[in-house]
């Protein structure tokens, strides 16, 4: 069963059990901590629902785990994502999505995904767990990404590197806007 996200329900529902057992948290512990809804996370952990990026990124940060670790089902050692592919998860507040292409591995410290967004409301992300930074190059249109207080305005071909760790933002300034990120944690 899939969400609609290109996550697929069950494996987002067994990851989120997994980590908050392996967290030790209860359901109303971990729902308080991330600022969800215990309904919503009951609902998740029992593989309905529909998640966002951002209920996503606040149960990962809340249990310390990397988005990636929630959508990411185990793969083979080759890996080839074709273009519309992938496991897309969208943002409720604006036409933006993350496309996981390759999660951390063991003992490594990113995740590589595929950003496709839309001018319009910006995706405005929370703080994610610390020390971890975000790598941005803009490979179509135009956007305006990086901390909230001090985004830069971006055209094909430039990067740019932030704290992921303070509020940031990715806000698209042409249509079919993307770019590829590699979210390095600690």
């Amino acid at each position: 069963m899939s969400n609609g996200t290109g996550a697929p329900l069950d494996v987002i529902a067994a990851s989120l059990r997994r980590e908050r057992d392996r967290a030790g948290l209860s359901l109303t512990e971990l729902a308080k901590r991330a600022g969800v809804a215990k309904s919503t996370l009951s609902q998740l952990e029992s593989g309905t629902g529909n998640p966002s990026v951002e209920t996503l990124w606040a149960l990962g940060t809340a249990l310390g785990v990397t988005f990636s670790r929630l959508v990411d089902p185990p793969r083979p050692q080759v890996q080839v994502i074709r273009a519309g592919e992938g496991p897309a998860v969208f943002s409720e507040r604006a036409d933006y999505a993350a496309t996981l292409l390759a999660s951390c591995p063991p003992h490594a410290r990113r995740d590589l995904y595929l950003i496709t967004a839309e001018p319009g409301n910006p995706r405005e992300s929370k703080p994610h767990m610390p020390g971890t930074v975000e790598h941005v190059v803009l490979s179509a249109g135009r956007a305006s990404v990086g901390p909230a207080e001090e985004p830069v305005e971006l055209v094909p071909g430039d990067y740019i590197g932030y704290p992921g760790d303070v509020a940031h933002v990715f806000a698209a300034l042409e249509p079919h806007t993307s770019a590829v990120m590699i979210s390095e944690h600690v």
